[in-house]
């Protein structure tokens, strides 16, 4: 079901009768869509969570094309996306809440590890360090976010193949301590949209299982 956050932020939302917590999804540069519709549908029946995943484009008309989005993220505020996602935290109403991303979500995964709001956070291979064409005044590093926060409570699922996360940021992300789960060949965007060439389906059922036990904690 789609719900209008306080923001103005569109969000889709599913809430099962009897919640063991909630969690809040943080899409990928691909915005909210039926990928999204249903994995909210899915995780919230099977794994009996109320979930609810943000638009992280709000109010922006955005084609399907990469090049329009990548000039879009440095104009995004960290400060606003997080309030979005506290927000879909209120939304989903329950006393314990986790936070989930992909990608650019789990970059912004990584930088809510500021925020007490999360208990647990799962990071399914979000940029450890901002690209340079994302750079701005308004978008802050990812591990400095880790540094200032709660880094033990973000489970780092990535592909060891994946530009975004090269061995020396995973060091870095190790170093911070951030918890880290590799996967072995595997290249970015490998677990939640199986049309991908990237998509791996052993891994990416074993990476989705990872997230469930950590944020059950």
């Amino acid at each position: 079901m789609r719900i209008t956050l306080p923001s103005g932020t569109t969000a889709e939302i599913s809430l099962p009768p009897n919640p063991t917590m909630g969690l809040v999804i943080a899409p990928d540069i691909w915005s909210l869509r039926p990928l999204y519709d249903e994995m909210v549908e899915r995780l919230s029946r099977d794994w009996n969570m109320a979930v609810c995943a943000v638009e992280p484009f709000p109010g922006r008309e955005l084609t399907m094309e990469i090049e329009p989005r990548f000039a879009a993220v440095p104009t995004l505020h960290d400060s606003h996306h997080l309030r979005d996602l506290h927000e879909a935290a209120d939304a989903v109403a329950t006393s314990r809440v986790g936070l989930m991303g992909f990608c650019m979500g789990g970059m912004y995964c990584f930088k809510s590890a500021v925020s007490p709001r999360f208990a647990r956070i799962a990071s399914f291979y979000g940029m450890i360090r901002l690209p340079e064409k994302w750079r701005s005044a308004t978008q802050g590093e990812p591990l400095e976010y880790l540094s200032r926060g709660d880094a033990a409570k973000v489970l780092a699922l990535i592909g060891t193949a994946d530009p975004y996360t090269p061995p020396d940021a995973v060091s870095e992300l190790r170093n911070v301590g951030c918890n880290v789960v590799a996967y072995e060949g595997a290249e970015h965007a490998f677990a939640h949209d199986a049309t991908r060439p990237s998509y791996r389906k052993d891994d990416a059922r074993d990476a989705f299982e990872r997230a469930r036990e950590w944020l059950l904690g």
